[in-house]
């Protein structure tokens, strides 16, 4: 019989794997918009799809602009002007990634609300 030589991890439950870029509201909303949209959403539609301000959406399209997450295109539509903003593939690639960590999370915490049950119904038979 095999025995594993991994060593358990240390550190269970620092999840590294949390993109502080991501991982604010905001910006978890925008990319989830943007994720769904691969096309791209105007500035003022995802301004509403998120509830979001004028000015707190613009700060936060920059962030992901400057991570390189998002792609923001500047335009004129009926003589207005108009951002285009669309999720790079880095940026799709990063949020799976940052999804994959909150599937985790979620899979970790079950599993220890299972155990603490577990444990609960047995210190009550005893």
């Amino acid at each position: 019989m095999k025995t594993s030589n991994r060593k358990p991890d240390p550190h269970p439950f620092a999840y590294a794997g949390l993109d502080r870029v991501i991982h604010e509201r905001a910006r978890l909303s925008v990319l989830n918009a943007l994720v769904t949209h691969p096309r791209g959403l105007s500035f003022s539609i995802i301004r509403e799809l998120c509830d979001l301000t004028d000015g707190n959406l613009s700060r936060h399209l920059q962030v992901l602009s400057e991570a390189g997450l998002v792609k923001l295109s500047k335009g004129a539509e009926s003589n207005r002007p108009q951002t285009l903003c669309r999720i790079t593939v880095q940026g799709r690639r990063r949020y799976l990634d940052y999804l994959a960590v909150l599937e985790q999370i979620v899979r970790d915490a079950g599993a220890a609300m299972d155990a603490a049950d577990a444990s609960a119904d047995s210190l009550a038979r005893s």
